[in-house]
């Protein structure tokens, strides 16, 4: 039995090595994975393969989180080595690249010269060691270009720099900077594209595509933008703010009414027959949460209520205590709270009776549109 568990690793071990070699990422990955299930659950060098293999993936989240995962092996077996590399260097080796790619240039460089002293005999670790060195260079001078406000040398240094590292998301967006400051729109969202190609969750060049389509005017593309960053920055103010007069830029230009539509950022709490009839008749989409102090659902749903105001602040948010305006309740037939009304220009076109965080998130959001 044990020399089966051997057998099925050794397999898959030296399918993973090739697979690498011929930059099968996918198939390295799978193999990892199998060579690992096979018995081999304490292998760094395995775990570091899969490691590079997801960073080669364009899978840089995964590959941060499988980094903090592999084993420890302290010291290194002697002669211990995997697909040519000596397997304590090639730790160091995937780590230069993961260094790389969340721009950390001096990291990566030192990362690559330990890997060197390692294995000094690697021609991989050595053109490894090389291309982070030059790449590291070439960053540095495009930030002391850019610094200097001249930004069409600096965009020549960042190219020199994705020359040798094509897939590097950091300097796609440095060099996304030097067309914007140019003037040069679209080849700022070419270049702001490309970096979240490689790294969909990188806000930066979220930002500066947003900003080149607000100077185009391509307000659908602004919305969209800004309704990314507010997944990913929920609390941040300036980005509410811009989606709501990002927004409010769209429906003007498709001709929809815009009159009095401020930001938003509190739900408000409305204290009167008045204040009410007054919000229903404010253009666009307003949502009515009906509550009591004394209701449990009320009290959990009532924050959750509170950061929608904030992802959605194009769109107001009241709230009305029905045992302090028992009148509004009875106008509005609420007998359970909590309850939800949604109204757009004074119409309403939605009532959802104790909704689920979920239920009334998609609502929202479906009116908002």
């Amino acid at each position: 039995m044990e020399l089966r568990k051997l057998e099925a690793v050794e397999k898959h071990m030296s399918k993973c090595a090739d697979a690498r070699k011929l930059g099968d990422w996918k198939a390295a990955l799978m193999e990892a994975d199998a060579t690992i299930v096979s018995g081999a659950d304490f292998s760094p060098h395995l775990g570091m393969c899969k490691v590079e293999a997801l960073l080669k993936l364009h899978r840089l989240d995964d590959a941060q989180s499988n980094l903090l995962e592999v084993p420890k092996a302290e010291p290194f077996p002697a002669h211990c080595s995997f697909s040519g590399i000596a397997c304590e260097a090639y730790t160091y080796f995937v780590k230069a690249q993961i260094e790389m790619a969340l721009g950390r240039f001096e990291n990566a460089v030192m990362a690559a010269e330990k890997a060197s002293k390692i294995d000094p005999r690697s021609n991989e670790v050595a053109m490894l060691h090389n291309t982070v060195t030059l790449v590291a260079r070439a960053r540095v001078r495009g930030n002391d270009l850019y610094k200097s406000e001249r930004y069409t040398e600096a965009s020549s240094a960042y190219a020199e720099g994705l020359r040798l590292d094509p897939c590097n998301a950091i300097l796609y967006c440095n060099r996304a900077a030097c067309w914007f400051k140019l003037g040069m729109w679209e080849r700022s969202v070419e270049d702001c594209n490309q970096a979240l190609r490689f790294q969909p969750r990188y806000t930066k060049p979220l930002l500066r595509r947003a900003a080149c389509n607000n100077k185009m005017e391509r307000w659908a593309a602004v919305v969209s933008d800004y309704e990314a960053l507010r997944k990913e920055l929920p609390h941040d103010k300036e980005v509410a703010e811009s989606l709501f007069h990002a927004q409010v830029a769209l429906k003007k230009s498709r001709g929809e009414e815009v009159l009095n539509m401020e930001f938003g950022g509190e739900v408000e709490e409305v204290y009167s027959r008045e204040q009410f009839k007054a919000a229903m008749n404010l253009p666009g989409v307003s949502v009515i949460h009906f509550s009591t102090v004394s209701d449990h659902q009320c009290k959990q749903l009532s924050p959750f209520v509170d950061s929608l105001c904030t992802r959605y602040p194009s769109i107001h948010f009241l709230k009305v205590d029905i045992d302090k305006c028992p009148s509004i309740g009875n106008a509005e037939n609420v007998r359970v709270v909590p309850t939800v009304k949604i109204y757009k220009n004074g119409t309403r076109v939605k009532e959802i009776v104790c909704p689920s965080k979920e239920v009334l998130e998609y609502s929202v959001r479906h009116y908002s549109g």
